[in-house]
């Protein structure tokens, strides 16, 4: 039904923080701005020449290092001798030219002594954060090893090593009980393959890092089956240590190689492109389409009694629980344990509600839960948690697509899957899109994906 791209994406990048794309953007912006604030004090003009220095500069010194995880000293050091290579380079290329005469000599001293001080400080500023960040209760990670064997419990040392950047381990999941289990392992088992899905669900884990043998390619395949009914992030820990890493894009975790083989697309870059994307078009479009909102609005006042905005308990990221805003167009506020669908002809659709379901009008609040960072524009559409309780137990790798905020429209929308889902199987097709989505996500993909949708409002007539 589906072509499967996942073999694609085997060897997943390192999770990227916005933290490490600031770190990544730290040394080439504040040698910029110093040499132009340089030249600004003196008052010289900003001409050509120092513009064109400017691109030079940024383009030597991006893409740059994340150093809010070193040593303060060692920091130093590396940034005085970078940057000493950096003015050498500079200096031949400007004697080679014969271009050093258009820059004034003071502003360049300026900027060749104040920027190793400036980026120094600005790392130290940046670890504070960081450390701060990280031992907020809610910005920690709780992480288990599945394998309690040599590999294990260094993965182990290494997310113990890393408590200070957000990640606590629990403990060790193994079903060997003989030497191969390591005595320091041993006293933090926490039990068998069997127990992990359960242990996840119950006590909130984030992240888990599978270091079984290659040899225990079955277990780690039903191991995989149980524990992608939950939201935590997988890992598969290769024992590569005899063997030299050549094209693989790995997670160097304090010298652990760490695959990531289930993991949300939006990290790094990506994260912020898709959250700028979210903002600068929700804020538009509610700017475009306030006299709408206000005119729907007392047309669902008017239309029976109850309140205008629906509020519907729904999984947002990670599976955690948030509030989603619609135009109310039921008579009925279903919001509790059990949720039954709407269907064709369904008597607690009032005639209005009837009609902005059709047209999809009663989704346009939700741009509000865009700009709270609740959803996205483009995602997965968020079902009702009674809903989600009942199918992922029937749908293999269900709750993957909560890796991502959840969405107003999606590429199973467009594809045909909208509205009721009455059967297993157009559930199950759903999700197979919305899986999909996720391993082929791009910018591109999404502005298809809200082009098709307005041009769906028009025309589409699967939803009631």
């Amino acid at each position: 039904m589906f072509e499967d791209r996942s073999y694609k994406r085997t060897f997943y990048s390192a999770p990227q923080s916005v933290t490490s794309l600031v770190a990544a953007f730290l040394e080439p912006a504040i040698t910029v701005i110093t040499f132009l604030l340089a030249n600004v004090y003196l008052d010289e003009p900003i001409t050509r020449a120092e513009l064109t220095l400017c691109l030079l500069v940024f383009a030597l010194t991006f893409p740059g290092r994340n150093r809010f995880r070193e040593n303060m000293i060692a920091a130093g050091v590396d940034i005085l001798s970078s940057w000493v290579m950096l003015i050498g380079i500079l200096a031949l290329c400007g004697y080679a030219t014969r271009s050093l005469g258009y820059f004034e000599e003071e502003a360049l001293y300026s900027w060749i002594l104040i920027t190793p001080v400036l980026q120094w400080i600005a790392v130290w500023l940046g670890q504070k954060v960081v450390r701060y960040q990280a031992a907020r209760p809610e910005a920690r990670r709780t992480a288990v090893v599945v394998g309690a064997g040599a590999l294990g419990v260094k993965v182990a040392r290494a997310l113990l090593d890393s408590e200070d950047h957000g990640v606590d381990f629990v403990g060790y999941f193994d079903d060997r009980t003989d030497d191969r289990v390591q005595e320091v392992a041993s006293k933090q088992r926490l039990g068998g393959l069997k127990d992990v899905a359960d242990y996840i669900r119950a006590h909130g884990i984030r992240e888990v890092f599978i270091t079984l043998p290659l040899g225990s390619q079955p277990r780690i395949v039903e191991l995989l089956e149980q524990v992608q009914g939950t939201t935590a992030s997988l890992f598969f820990v290769p024992d590569v240590f005899g063997i030299s890493i050549i094209q693989g894009r790995l997670q160097d975790m304090n010298g652990v190689p760490v695959v990531g083989i289930c993991e949300t697309p939006f990290t790094g870059t990506n994260e912020l492109a898709k959250r700028v994307s979210d903002v600068v078009l929700a804020s538009i479009i509610i700017v475009l389409i306030s006299p709408l909102l206000l005119a729907l609005a007392i047309g669902v006042k008017l239309s029976s009694p109850g309140p205008v905005i629906f509020k519907q308990r729904r999984n947002g990221l990670d599976g955690e629980e948030i509030i989603v805003y619609k135009f109310r167009s039921m008579t009925a506020q279903d919001n509790g344990p059990v949720v039954r669908q709407a269907t064709k002809g369904d008597p607690r659709i009032t005639p209005f509600g009837a009609f902005i379901r059709r047209t999809s009008l009663d989704e346009l609040p939700q741009f509000f839960n865009v700009l709270q960072g609740r959803m996205s524009i483009v995602g997965p559409r968020p079902h009702a948690v009674a809903h989600n309780e009942e199918y992922r137990r029937l749908i293999k790798a269900y709750m993957v697509r909560h890796k991502v905020k959840p969405g107003i429209t999606g590429w199973a929308q467009v594809n045909g899957h909208r509205g009721e889902t009455d059967t297993i199987e157009k559930m199950q097709a759903r999700v197979e899109y919305d899986l999909e989505y996720l391993r082929n996500w791009s910018i591109g993909l999404d502005l298809q994906i809200i082009v098709r949708t307005i041009r769906l409002v028009f025309f589409d007539r699967n939803a009631y």
